[in-house]
């Protein structure tokens, strides 16, 4: 069984798994120090309500678009493929949003979860402490949806990487909050933003395969659509082919079936697919890299 689809779900939901377990161990800690462990259960109840809110999400994107693909509706694929293309196009949006944001963040994160906590404990109320864990953990799991339903043709390997990478973020909070171990979270955080900006720059990939995947199938249906197209060498909207690198690096095969699951490398690249993804990397790349310094 081919589990290369499960290795960006993985990298994604641990990086993000580990900025919601600091969240978490920090507000664990600031109640340690005020003896008001009472109100751990809050804690606890964000966190599950933060994942019962997430599975939810992913299973409801999942449903529609499983609905969508075996509706008898003439549209019904292409507009599949639409969607997929715009959940991919949100997912790019919020996971550069987030990576960025969380890099200049991240010196104030500690003074800040534990400013909302004292103002918790002020109220004398559990609803600010599982208000602030549920917030940080939702917000991390609907990232890794939106991967995950950018990726949902893949079937339920991805899943399963969004589940060891859940693991290995519990394991590293309770190696730094329970075992006392000293982790370089600085570097893990450089070396896991730097694979998600690569990841996220493949998504741009993808979203313009969706869109060409769409336009195409509705051409199909209603030749009127042709008007949209503008490309050559079988594309509809991507222009010209910059490379096909079938005969020496095929995408099905390995080492490309890698590249592609992490990257999103594809073996034919067309001319908007280029501009897309060297524009990402570029702007998206430089905020990032300025954030670092």
């Amino acid at each position: 069984m081919d589990f290369t689809a499960a290795l960006p779900v993985f990298l994604i939901t641990l990086r993000e798994g580990v900025e919601a377990a600091l969240v978490v161990g920090i507000v664990l800690a600031c109640l340690g120090k005020a003896n008001a462990s009472h109100l751990n259960g809050a804690v606890y109840q964000g966190v599950f309500a933060g994942l019962g809110v997430s599975l939810l999400l992913g299973i409801g994107v999942n449903f529609g678009l499983q609905k969508l693909g075996l509706s008898s509706w003439i549209y019904g694929p292409a507009l599949k493929q639409a969607l997929q293309g715009g959940i991919a196009i949100v997912a790019i949006g919020l996971l550069s949003w987030m990576l960025i944001w969380m890099t200049q963040q991240a010196k104030g994160l500690k003074a800040g979860v534990e400013e909302s906590v004292q103002v918790a404990l002020a109220e004398n109320t559990s609803w600010g402490v599982f208000g602030l864990v549920f917030v940080a953990v939702l917000r991390e799991g609907v990232e890794t949806v939106l991967f995950l339903g950018a990726q949902i043709n893949q079937g339920w390997v991805p899943a399963l990487g969004a589940i060891a990478g859940l693991a290995g973020a519990t394991a590293i909070g309770l190696l730094i909050f329970k075992g006392g171990r000293r982790i370089n979270l600085g570097l893990f955080f450089q070396i896991m933003g730097t694979v998600l900006l690569l990841i996220v720059a493949g998504l741009v990939v993808t979203a313009f395969r969706k869109a060409e995947m769409s336009v195409g199938l509705l051409n199909q249906i209603d030749p009127q659509w042709h008007r949209f197209c503008w490309g050559e060498n079988g594309s509809c909207l991507l222009g010209p082919m910059v490379w096909d690198l079938s005969d020496r690096l095929p995408d099905k095969q390995f080492p490309g079936l890698v590249l592609k699951a992490l990257f999103g490398y594809t073996q034919s690249l067309y001319l908007l697919q280029a501009i897309g993804y060297v524009g990402f990397v570029s702007i998206v790349g430089t905020r990032y890299w300025k954030s670092l310094r």
